[in-house]
C-alpha cells in the first residue's frame, strides 16, 4: 500500500489517494476467485470447477474485483490513515480511482476530527449556590422511610372511610343487563385512588363489612368502550373486608428500627445531614456545568454532523440498556409512549451536541497542558468500572482498550484542571416567600415521570 495523496477537501473532511501494488491486487482476485468461484456454473464443467480464465472470458475480467476489492479496503485504509496522521470520525466514502496493469487505486474521503481552538480556560467564573434543607425536605424523606415500614390493619367496628382498602364483589348493570368487564370479586380497592369511575369510591364510603349495596355512576362521554360511554349504570356491590393503613409512630423506636440510632433526634439529624450533603453535590455538580458552558462558548470547531449523529446514536443505545435493567425495551417504550426513533433521536441530540463540544475543549486543554494518563490512574478507572458493574477487572481490560481508558482519564483530569483553577463565588440562597394561607389547598402539579417510571404507570392501568 502507498499513499499517494491525503488533502483536505473540506473543513474537517479529507481525501485520501491508496495505491495498491499490482501484485497483491493480483494475489486478492485470486483470492476471490477461490472463495466466489465456488459458487459460479459454467456449461462444460462441474459447478465450482471451472477455470479462472473461463470465468473471466464469460462474465467479464472484473468480475472477481469486487470481492478483490473489499478484501483489500480495510488494511489499506488502515495503514493510510495512520500515514495521514488523521483522526476520523464516521465511515469513508470509497470511490475506484483506476483499475490497471499498475494496481489499484482507491480514493477515500471521510471526515475527521476537528482543529480545535480554546483560549482563556483557566480561572473561569463560577457560582456556587447550596440550597437549605427546609424541614419540610426532612419530614418528607422521614415520612417515605415511614410508609415503607407501614402495616395494614383490619378496620373494625366503624364504616369504610377515605383512605380505607375495602375488599369487594361488584357486578355492573347497563339498562338493567350485566356488561362485559363489569364484575370483579375480591377485589381490593383504595378508597380516594380514583381507580375506577367517579363517584364510585365515594359512594364505598359509610358503609360496613358484610354490607350489601348498589352504586349509581354514570360513564365518561370518553369512555373507551362506545358502548358503554355517557350511560347510567348501577353495580351491585359487597363488602367482605377493610383495612387500613397505619403508620409507625416517629419516636425512638422508630429510629431504632430504620437506622443504627438509638433516638429519633439523632435520626433525624442524620436525615438532615445527607440531604445538606446531596445539595451540596448537586451545587458542586453545577459549578461544573457551569464551567463546561463557558469552555463550549470558548471553544471554536467546525464540528462534523457525523459527530453528532454517532454520540445520538450512543444516547439512544445507553438508554436501550438502561430501560432493559429496568425489565423493559426500546420496542416496548415507544408502543406506550407513541414515541419514535426519530422523536427521541431529536430528543437526544441537543445533549449529544453538547458531549461532543464538551469533549473536544477538553481534549485540546489537555493537549496544551500536556496532560497525560498515568498506569495508576489507568488501573484505578478499570477498578472502579469492575466494582460499578460487578465484573472482574480482567474482563473488563479485555472488553475496554487502554486507549480509550486513558483517553477518558485524560479529558477527566484536563476537566479537574479547570475546576481547580476556577474562581468560585457563593452565592447566598434566597429565601423562599413565605406561604399565604388560602383556605384552601391546591393539588401539586405532577412532576414529569421518568421513562421507565411512565411505562409502569402505563402498564399498570
Amino acid at each position: 500500500m502507498k499513499l499517494l495523496k491525503a488533502e483536505k477537501i473540506e473543513n474537517s473532511k479529507y481525501e485520501l489517494e491508496i495505491s495498491v501494488d499490482q501484485a497483491t491486487f493480483e494475489a486478492a482476485v485470486t483470492k476471490a476467485y477461490q472463495k466466489e468461484g465456488k459458487k459460479i456454473s459454467v456449461p462444460g464443467f462441474r459447478k465450482g470447477k471451472a477455470p479462472r480464465s473461463i470465468i473471466e472470458k464469460m462474465y467479464g475480467k472484473g468480475v472477481f474485483y469486487e470481492t478483490a476489492i473489499n478484501d483489500i479496503i480495510p488494511g489499506a485504509y488502515t495503514e493510510a490513515v495512520e500515514e495521514a496522521g488523521i483522526t476520523p470520525v464516521a465511515q469513508p466514502d470509497f470511490d475506484v480511482v483506476s483499475i490497471d496493469d499498475n494496481g489499484l487505486v482507491l480514493s477515500a474521503k471521510v471526515f475527521v476530527k476537528p482543529d480545535v481552538q480554546i483560549t482563556d480556560y483557566l480561572g473561569l467564573a463560577a457560582t456556587r449556590n447550596v440550597a437549605p434543607v427546609t424541614d419540610e425536605e426532612v419530614d418528607a424523606e422521614i415520612n417515605t422511610v415511614r410508609e415503607r415500614n407501614s402495616r395494614e390493619a383490619e378496620v373494625m367496628g366503624r364504616a369504610a372511610e377515605m383512605g380505607d382498602t375495602a375488599v369487594i364483589d361488584y357486578e355492573g348493570f347497563c339498562d338493567g343487563k350485566a356488561f362485559d368487564g363489569g364484575k370483579g370479586e375480591d377485589y381490593a380497592l383504595k378508597l380516594g385512588s380514583n381507580t375506577f369511575i367517579p363517584g364510585f369510591e365515594e359512594q364505598i364510603v359509610g358503609h360496613k363489612v358484610d354490607d350489601e349495596f348498589d352504586v349509581n355512576v354514570t360513564f365518561p362521554t370518553e369512555y373507551h368502550s362506545a358502548d358503554l360511554a355517557g350511560k347510567e349504570a348501577t353495580f351491585k356491590c359487597k363488602i367482605h373486608a377493610l383495612t387500613r393503613v397505619e403508620l409507625p409512630e416517629l419516636d425512638d423506636d422508630f429510629a431504632k428500627d430504620v437506622s443504627e440510632f438509638d433516638t429519633f433526634a439523632e435520626y433525624k439529624a442524620d436525615i438532615k445531614a445527607k440531604i445538606e450533603k446531596r445539595h451540596a453535590d448537586a451545587s458542586e455538580a453545577a459549578i461544573g456545568e457551569q464551567l463546561v458552558e463557558t469552555l463550549i462558548e470558548k471553544m471554536e470547531a467546525d464540528i462534523p454532523a457525523p459527530m453528532f449523529e454517532a454520540e445520538t446514536e450512543n444516547f439512544l443505545r445507553d438508554y436501550d440498556n438502561r430501560l432493559r435493567m429496568s425489565g423493559l425495551d426500546l420496542n416496548t417504550y415507544m408502543k406506550y409512549t407513541g414515541m419514535t426513533l426519530e422523536k427521541m433521536r431529536e430528543e437526544f441530540r441537543p445533549q449529544a451536541e453538547r458531549q461532543v463540544k464538551a469533549r473536544l475543549a477538553l481534549e485540546k486543554i489537555a493537549e496544551l497542558e500536556k496532560v497525560e494518563a498515568t498506569e495508576e490512574d489507568i488501573n484505578a478507572e478499570y477498578d472502579r468500572i469492575a466494582a460499578a458493574y460487578n465484573m472482574p477487572v480482567d474482563q473488563v481490560k479485555a472488553s475496554l482498550p487502554t486507549d480509550a481508558i486513558s483517553d477518558d482519564m485524560r479529558v477527566k483530569k484536563a476537566m479537574d484542571l479547570v475546576r481547580e483553577n476556577a474562581v468560585v463565588t457563593d452565592e447566598k440562597p434566597k429565601k423562599a416567600p413565605a406561604k399565604k394561607s388560602t383556605g384552601t389547598k391546591k393539588a401539586a402539579p405532577k412532576k414529569a415521570a421518568a421513562p421507565a417510571e411512565e411505562i409502569e404507570e402505563k402498564t399498570e392501568a
